[in-house]
């Protein structure tokens, strides 16, 4: 299967990602992290629904639905992890030459942001990866 040469990623994190952690995220919070996702060049950020997830067909063909760190997860899915994170898609996708126009060290500033205003570890095997090998390095 040959990679597509471009692709969008909708982000849902500030919509269905922060609906499912069990901590309140202020306001002040969430808009903070929308500009840091619109910052990275992500192309759509949802902000908010009214529709039931059950009821949205999916069909995933130049379109990904991905969320900041990882957060969320399906209310049907019991055990679910999470959605996909959005810094492993990226990563993933600008590894395969596609272009994403996303900035990826902004997009994973907004995911540190996030999940320190949440006290959570990321979801992203990417950040964890990545944030690692930063450590490592000042060690030198």
């Amino acid at each position: 299967m040959q990679a597509p040469i471009r692709l969008s990623i909708v982000e849902v994190g500030p919509r269905d990602g922060l609906k499912n952690e069990k901590n309140i995220v202020p306001t002040d919070v969430k808009v903070e992290l929308i500009h840091r996702l619109v910052s990275s060049g992500l192309p759509v950020v949802e902000a908010t629904s009214f529709v039931s997830p059950k009821w949205v067909p999916q069909v995933e063909i130049s379109t990904v639905d991905s969320s900041i760190a990882g957060l969320g997860g399906c209310p049907y899915a019991k055990g679910a992890s999470g959605n996909v994170a959005t810094e492993d898609v990226v990563y993933m996708l600008h590894g395969l030459g596609v272009i994403t126009n996303v900035d990826l060290v902004k997009l994973l500033s907004a995911g540190d942001f996030i999940c320190m205003q949440l006290g959570c570890p990321s979801g992203s095997k990417t950040a964890v990866a990545l944030s690692q090998v930063t450590a490592d390095a000042s060690k030198i």
